[in-house]
């Protein structure tokens, strides 16, 4: 028997499904422990220049006070950074909880932009003017008080962001944080309640994506193969959702690749679901042997090795056509593909 789906004929696929789902589950790997750390990664010793930048400017957070802290935050911009991981925000969060506490407005495109610059140039001095330091002052002066008061009184079934070991009782806590360390239980606590490098995690999905979106690319130009690779949320007449690549194009879809890494198993199965949407257009209005155009998936991530059933669905809803990191070198010559190759 071969080894793998698309090595295989259909109705050997057909008949043992099963086989061929343990084929691909025997070698998915996870991509969950190894991240890139893509453009404006913040090392940590310069987070922690921010954070002594802002400790010393605030005397050990004795005094918290936005005349103090912005000065620092234009000295050492990290500290900005800094100063948002305390309150435990997104730049978007920050900003929106600034404009309703301040009047100033400070839209999530500002935010955004302004924690980028800063984690691209992170010991560049700021220099601010106009309604960006108006904005940016807005920013400090609502972190400082949000910080000073603690956590409010919420519902007993709530939770309120600010219950952390460092921000409960306001400046008490931080004091103590800074002054003696946090016991190992609190932080391991709170690791758990955020998961660790979950802000990371989601600012480089893309590029976690990309990687196998990269290697298909490699595949067809080495093989010099005509190909379309759409954008996101792009409309391509035709499909309802555009696939990632569509060979040679889409004027004329012949061949149509669909590309995912996931760790988490309900993403795969929304995945799932879009490959076999696209196997029906694929025979619409067609025989079995005779579809409209191929489709293939290549995929990674151990989000695809959680549920048999999705495996064996899109096994059969791209007739055995699936494809992993190590088996890319085989993508041309096994599919279609081999139809459109320049490069003997």
């Amino acid at each position: 028997m071969p080894k793998y789906p698309f090595e295989a004929p259909f109705d050997e696929i057909l008949r043992n499904a099963e086989g061929y789902v343990d084929a691909v589950f025997s070698c998915l790997e996870s991509e969950f422990l190894v991240m890139p750390k893509g453009v404006g990664f913040v090392e940590y010793p310069a987070f922690e220049r921010g954070y002594e930048a802002l400790k010393i400017a605030t005397k050990v957070f004795t005094e918290l006070e936005p005349t103090k802290v912005l000065p620092a935050a234009l000295a050492e911009p990290i500290s900005i950074v800094v100063l948002r991981t305390m309150l435990g925000f997104t730049p978007p969060e920050w900003g929106y909880v600034t404009t309703q506490r301040t009047g100033v407005n400070v839209a999530q495109g500002f935010v955004r932009t302004l924690d980028r610059k800063i984690r691209m140039s992170p010991e560049t001095p700021l220099n601010a003017n106009g309604v960006t330091k108006e904005r940016l002052k807005a920013l400090v002066e609502t972190a400082c008080l949000m910080l000073a008061e603690g956590v409010p009184q919420v519902e007993d079934d709530q939770l309120h962001r600010l219950d952390k070991a460092d921000t409960k009782r306001g400046l008490d806590s931080i004091k103590s944080m800074a002054g003696m360390g946090a016991p190992y239980a609190m932080l391991l606590y709170e690791r758990f309640l955020g998961r660790p490098f979950a802000g990371h995690r989601d600012s480089v999905s893309e590029l976690v994506g990309d990687s196998l979106e990269s290697a298909i690319e490699d595949v067809l130009s080495k093989a010099g193969i005509s190909y379309r690779k759409t954008k996101r949320a792009e409309r391509i007449v035709g499909f309802d959702q555009a696939p990632d690549f569509i060979i040679p194009s889409e004027f004329n879809p012949q061949v149509i690749i669909e590309a995912k890494i996931t760790e988490d198993d309900g993403t795969a199965r929304d995945k799932v679901t879009r490959i076999q949407h696209l196997g029906e257009l694929s025979l619409a209005g067609r025989s079995e042997d005779n579809p409209k155009y191929e489709v293939i998936a290549c995929i990674g991530g151990r989000g695809f090795g959680v549920r048999r059933e999705d495996m064996k669905k899109m096994i059969l809803a791209t007739r055995g056509k699936v494809f992993i990191a190590k088996t890319l070198d085989r993508l041309v010559e096994c599919t279609r593909l081999r139809e459109f190759k320049a490069n003997q």
